[in-house]
């Protein structure tokens, strides 16, 4: 469910408050217009680390998503079998999870799902994942490309979506150009799967079978 609203910010302290007693299975989204950058910066402060709630803010306009148990499973389970892969081929990775990233300049941040710096730790990461379950939110490129994140992936409607951040602009790839050696419809057939134990343990023995 998506809700558009232009009103004062602290309609926002309501949501997480009714946000906290509910447990459902569906996502929520909420946008608010007019927001200035000291209201995201002080409901960030005021949000803290409640780990249920994800923020995007782009030049005035706020996001706030509540993930579904599905959305929690799908970023747990896509960042376990990534980084058994980069374990298992030697890829020095600094896993940052769901570390806000922002800038005041260019009026723009985010919390993606999972993010990485791969080789060396990073302020910006190489790489962000978007679990998408529920469209008509903010346009998550627009805040990534100003940020500076080389590479971008969605896992939407049971596809694997890959950006690649060239001259400025993301352009849609079917191979990630920092993992050329990932077989991304491998690791794409295990993202939903209903076992994650299993499913780990499967595509461990499958990469090591490919080298």
């Amino acid at each position: 469910m998506v809700l558009t609203i232009s009103q004062d910010i602290s309609y926002l302290e309501q949501f997480i408050k009714l946000h906290e007693l509910r447990n459902t299975v569906l996502e929520q989204i909420v946008i608010i217009n007019q927001v200035s950058w000291e209201q995201y910066e002080a409901f960030l402060e005021k949000l803290g680390d409640r780990p249920r709630i994800s923020v995007t803010y782009l030049e005035g306009m706020l996001e706030i998503m509540s993930p579904s148990h599905r959305h929690k499973l799908s970023k747990k389970l896509m960042g376990i079998l990534l980084e058994a892969y980069f374990l298992e081929f030697g890829i020095r990775f600094y896993a940052l999870g769901s570390t806000t990233f922002r800038s005041e300049l260019c009026k723009k941040g985010i919390e993606p799902d999972q993010c990485y710096c791969i080789g060396t730790d990073k302020e910006i990461p190489d790489l962000a994942i978007e679990i998408v379950l529920t469209s008509g939110g903010i346009n998550s490129l627009k805040v990534y490309q100003d940020l500076g994140v080389p590479e971008v992936w969605f896992w939407q409607k049971g596809s694997l979506l890959v950006f690649s951040l060239q001259n400025g602009e993301y352009i849609q790839v079917t191979q990630s150009q920092l993992l050329p050696d990932l077989d991304l419809n491998l690791l794409a057939s295990y993202i939903d799967a209903e076992d994650p134990f299993d499913a780990l343990l499967e595509f461990r023995q499958k990469i090591k079978n490919s080298q």
